[in-house]
């Protein structure tokens, strides 16, 4: 399904990479993974590989969080075009708006429902 395309999850927290980053693997099939821990490490892997199709962004990150990440992104003339779902604890009213305002193409909030995220991813490549 993902056979030669690679995704980056961009996430601080060890727990949520661990699980993610196992459910990606058995589920989006041939996709390479690529993981940064913070905003700043995410722009660095990004402008060394230009083989990501999608980042999945945590939005609350010590060092530089996913707004401003999204912010760079959207402001670097080689990435601007780069697909990114923001993943986000913060499930309060509004915050869907605000990821997408920032940048987003979508968002998922956590606990991710992983079939919800692999639609998402799915449907963002299909339009791309």
């Amino acid at each position: 399904m993902f056979a030669g395309e690679t995704i980056m999850l961009v996430d601080d927290d060890d727990r949520n990479i661990f699980a993610l980053s196992a459910v990606l693997r058995a589920r989006a099939r041939g996709a390479k993974l690529a993981i940064a821990r913070d905003g700043v490490q995410c722009l660095e892997l990004l402008r060394q590989n230009n083989q990501v199709c999608i980042v999945l962004l945590d939005m609350m990150m010590p060092v530089m969080d996913g707004y401003q990440t999204l912010k760079e992104i959207r402001g670097d003339d080689n990435l601007k075009h780069l697909k990114v779902i923001a993943l986000t604890a913060q499930a309060m009213k509004g915050d869907m708006e605000r990821c997408i305002e920032a940048g987003a193409d979508d968002y998922c909030s956590k606990p991710v429902n992983i079939d919800e995220l692999l639609k998402k991813i799915e449907l963002i490549r299909q339009n791309a």
